[in-house]
């Protein structure tokens, strides 16, 4: 059925008295005929929030949620997995959780042909034998469509003594195919300033915030000045809180010092879904309760990574719609952070509803 959206207030978009649907599920000049008014009373309406680092390969790696739950029932329209899987098993995310997903999913590929497949237990990237140079531009270029980018995790835990070499393989694949490089940075080797060192305009810096030793953005004034840095000259910072990698400190102090994240994402998976992370909405709230203002915290999971996802920051007329209705709660909420840190927010992101196409569907916080 075709849809009228009226009585919103407009956010990461410019303001309208109407959204016209029609019953294709694309944005109209004009309300079709018979269209079903939607009155949004008075909530705020934005482009679909997009988060840019979870992990739906649910069955394909022993971490990874159902796409569903990390999708519009809790305010999310669109996706990108952040390297669930590699090159070996990518085909089933696609045929599986990308095709008929009833939100928009994009994909970095892991770098490491086997993805996360037991993640932390089998490492992906264990010596030369876990990279397919060829097989991994193979893949890349039959699924130009929902790849979005290259991912490697370079963080100890991971790649053992081999240190930096699977980012700068990552990185020359990513410069092979024209995609941006995702990074995960945590606990050495590499330090994260050999990682900054080889990243450029567009590539992405998930876990930005972490409070990990020798693996922070805050480590040293030296070290946070070159993140600040490469941010002014395009380097995407992401929040990617998930189990072990956001601290309120880090993440406080960093926005008093002048870098914002490019976009809020929970890298969202089955060990922190019920702890810390819970959905998008608790994390942004998060990064405003540590001084982001609530027109870059919407940015942040609206335009940035819809951007980097390769979507239309806006829907526009003729494209299928894909908004998010929120409201925002003055209750205060008790909140932690990836190291049990607690905080209490004084506001809260509350998503309402989610429309993709012309399927209008309630939508809330997990837990509420």
């Amino acid at each position: 059925m075709a849809l009228t959206l009226t009585n919103f207030r407009a956010v990461a978009m410019p303001q309208a008295d109407a959204l016209h649907v029609g019953a294709d599920g694309r944005l109209q000049d004009v309300a079709a005929p018979g269209a079903r008014v939607v009155d949004c009373g008075g909530q705020f309406l934005s482009p679909g929030w997009c988060d840019l680092h979870v992990h739906v390969w649910h069955g394909g790696t022993d971490i990874s949620v159902r796409a569903a739950q990390a999708g519009r029932a809790h305010g999310v329209t669109a996706m990108a997995d952040a390297g669930s899987a590699g090159e070996a098993n990518f085909h089933g995310l696609r045929e599986y959780v990308i095709d008929p997903a009833a939100e928009t999913i994009r994909a970095f590929l892991n770098i490491g042909s086997i993805g996360l497949v037991a993640c932390n237990r089998v490492s992906e990237l264990i010596d030369m034998r876990s990279i397919d140079i060829d097989r991994t531009l193979a893949v890349i270029e039959a699924n130009r469509d929902v790849i979005c980018g290259v991912k490697v995790r370079a963080s100890g835990v991971i790649v053992g003594a081999w240190g930096i070499t699977p980012a700068k393989i990552a990185k020359r694949i990513a410069e092979m195919t024209g995609l941006p490089l995702m990074v995960h940075v945590g606990e050495p080797p590499p330090l994260i300033d050999e990682v900054f060192d080889i990243l450029s305009p567009g590539d992405i810096v998930t876990h930005c915030f972490n409070g990990k030793k020798a693996g922070s953005i805050r480590d040293t004034a030296a070290l946070f000045e070159q993140a600040r840095r490469l941010s002014d000259q395009g380097v995407r910072m992401d929040i990617g809180h998930g189990q072990a990698s956001f601290c309120f400190a880090t993440a406080r102090a960093a926005i008093a010092d002048g870098l914002k994240p490019w976009s809020i994402s929970t890298d969202l998976h089955l060990r922190n879904i019920h702890d810390a992370v819970k959905d998008l909405a608790t994390t942004a709230s998060k990064l405003m309760a540590v001084g982001l203002s609530f027109d870059d915290t919407v940015t942040a999971i609206t335009t940035h990574p819809r951007e980097t996802m390769g979507l239309t920051p806006v829907p526009q007329v003729g494209q299928r719609a894909d908004f998010t209705l929120f409201r925002l709660d003055g209750a205060r909420h008790d909140v932690i952070d990836s190291l049990g840190n607690h905080a209490t927010l004084d506001h809260m992101l509350e998503p309402v509803a989610t429309l993709i196409g012309a399927d209008w569907q309630p939508a809330r916080r997990r837990g509420e």
